[in-house]
C-alpha cells in the first residue's frame, strides 16, 4: 500500500513510517522542511507543506491509497496566547486543509485514519470513560472537538474515516515517558499533585498497531480510544516506574510545581486525568501487545 503520513517526522510519526516500510508498504511524508525531515527517514518520499497556510501539494497523493494523520503542535508547554493559537490551529486549520486537498481529488485514497487525543474527555476524576461519553469542558477538550469535526469534513466522500483519540504514548524517546525519565533516572521522581488522577497510557507499539489496524480493517470506523485497557493512577504509574528503573519513586511534586512549569491552566490539565478504555478497539478485535503497565515498562525501558 502507498499511505501518506503528515507528522510523520515526530516521534509517534517516524516509528510508523518505520513500521510502515518493514511490512513493505511506500510512505509519503509531508513536511514544513523536507531536506530536514528527509535526514530522520531518507526512504520516505517527503514533500513541502505549511499545514495552517495552504492544502497538501496534489502531486504527493499520486496512488494514495491511505492517509494518516498525526498533524499538530505539541500540548505540553506553557499555554500562553500565541502558543494556543498554534495548538489549535496546527490542528483545526491543518486537518481541514488536508482534507480540502482530499475532497478535490479525482482519485481518492479509501481511507482516513485521523488522530485525536483523549483530551477529548476532559477532566474526569475516576469516572470511567469511553468512545461514547460526552466531551469535558477546558481548552483541551475543545481543540479536540474542533480537531475532530475538521477531520469529519471527510464525511460523504467516499473515504472511510477513523478518529483515533490517543493516550499517553509511553516511548522513552519523547512524550510522556521521555519527560518523566531524566527525574526518575536520578532518584527524585515521584507522583504529581498527590497521584489520585489516571493516567491513560498505550505503548508505543499499541499506539503504531492500532493506527495500521485502523488503515488495514475494511471494518474499522468512528471513533477508537488509543489507550491501554488497564489506566493506573498517577501514584501507581509513579511505582511502577520506579521499580522498572531501580530507583525510588517517593518524591512528590506539588500542584504548585506544576503551575510553576506550565502555567496555571496547563498545570490544571497535568492534575488531571481520565480513566479512558479502548471499548471499540476490544469489540473490533484489536489484540494489546502490551496491556498491562509493569511489563509495557519493563518492554520499554
Amino acid at each position: 500500500m502507498k499511505v501518506l503520513v503528515t507528522g510523520a517526522s515526530g516521534f509517534i510519526g517516524s516509528a510508523l513510517c518505520d513500521s510502515l516500510l518493514v511490512r513493505g508498504d511506500t510512505v509519503v511524508g509531508l513536511a514544513r522542511d523536507p531536506k530536514q525531515a528527509r535526514q530522520t527517514n531518507p526512504r520516505v518520499e517527503w514533500h513541502a507543506w505549511q499545514p495552517t497556510l495552504e492544502r497538501p501539494p496534489t502531486k504527493a497523493f499520486e496512488s494514495v491509497e491511505g492517509v494518516i494523520n498525526l498533524l499538530g503542535e505539541k500540548i505540553n508547554q506553557r499555554w500562553t496566547d500565541e502558543a494556543k493559537q498554534r495548538i489549535m490551529e496546527s490542528r483545526r486549520t491543518g486537518t481541514h486543509n488536508l482534507v480540502g486537498a482530499i475532497a478535490g481529488l479525482e482519485r481518492k485514497p479509501r481511507v482516513l485514519v485521523s488522530q485525536s487525543a483523549i483530551g477529548f474527555y476532559g477532566d474526569r476524576g475516576e469516572a470511567i470513560v469511553d468512545e461514547s461519553s460526552e466531551p469535558g469542558e477546558g481548552f483541551d477538550a475543545e481543540v479536540v472537538r474542533e480537531w475532530e469535526k475538521a477531520a469529519h469534513e471527510a464525511d460523504g466522500m467516499g473515504v472511510r474515516l477513523v478518529v483515533v483519540r490517543t493516550g499517553h504514548v509511553l516511548d522513552p524517546r519523547g512524550g510522556f515517558l521521555g519527560q518523566l525519565l531524566p527525574p526518575f533516572k536520578l532518584g527524585v521522581g515521584g507522583p504529581l499533585a498527590g497521584g489520585a488522577q489516571y493516567v491513560s497510557w498505550v505503548h508505543v507499539d499499541d499506539e503504531v498497531g492500532i493506527l495500521l489496524w485502523a488503515l488495514d480493517n475494511e471494518k474499522v470506523s468512528g471513533t477508537i480510544n488509543s489507550t491501554a485497557p488497564n489506566p493506573a493512577t498517577n501514584k501507581a504509574f509513579s511505582k511502577a516506574l520506579g521499580k522498572a528503573l531501580g530507583r525510588p519513586a517517593i518524591v512528590p511534586v506539588p500542584g504548585i510545581t506544576l503551575d510553576l512549569m506550565y502555567g496555571k491552566e496547563f498545570g490544571a490539565v497535568l492534575r488531571g486525568g481520565q480513566r479512558v478504555l479502548p471499548r471499540r478497539a476490544l469489540d473490533l478485535g484489536y489484540e494489546f501487545k502490551h496491556p498491562e503497565l509493569d511489563e509495557a515498562l519493563g518492554d520499554l525501558l
